[in-house]
């Protein structure tokens, strides 16, 4: 490498040919790509596509959380009912601190 004072390299040129975009065109790609059909996307745009179809395939429909949170809640409150009879109302506790040894009876 060689060493030259006061005098700076110049700078590596950057060619950008830019090329003509047609939004509505992309789109039709895309939907025939989805569909399965042949279409002219690349090869990556091809896989971003179908990596995306199989991460929306795993999501839960937003229509049916309310539903899925009110069965969660019912089992806690069964859950939280259930053991409140089971202390206050059975001998079960009784049972239990016999079977470890920690009462005589």
């Amino acid at each position: 490498m060689r060493f030259v004072f006061f005098k700076t390299p110049k700078p590596k040129e950057f060619n950008f040919y830019p090329r003509y975009y047609d939004p509505k065109k992309e789109e039709i790609e895309r939907r025939r790509a989805a569909r399965g059909l042949k279409g002219n996307l690349s090869r990556h745009e091809t896989l971003r596509l179908q990596m995306s179809k199989r991460w929306k395939k795993g999501e839960v429909d937003p229509g049916n959380k309310g539903i899925t949170k009110l069965i969660v809640y019912g089992f806690y409150v069964l859950f939280i009912f259930g053991s409140i009879y089971l202390i206050l109302f059975t001998d079960f506790v009784e049972k239990l601190l016999l079977l470890f040894g920690l009462t005589n009876n």
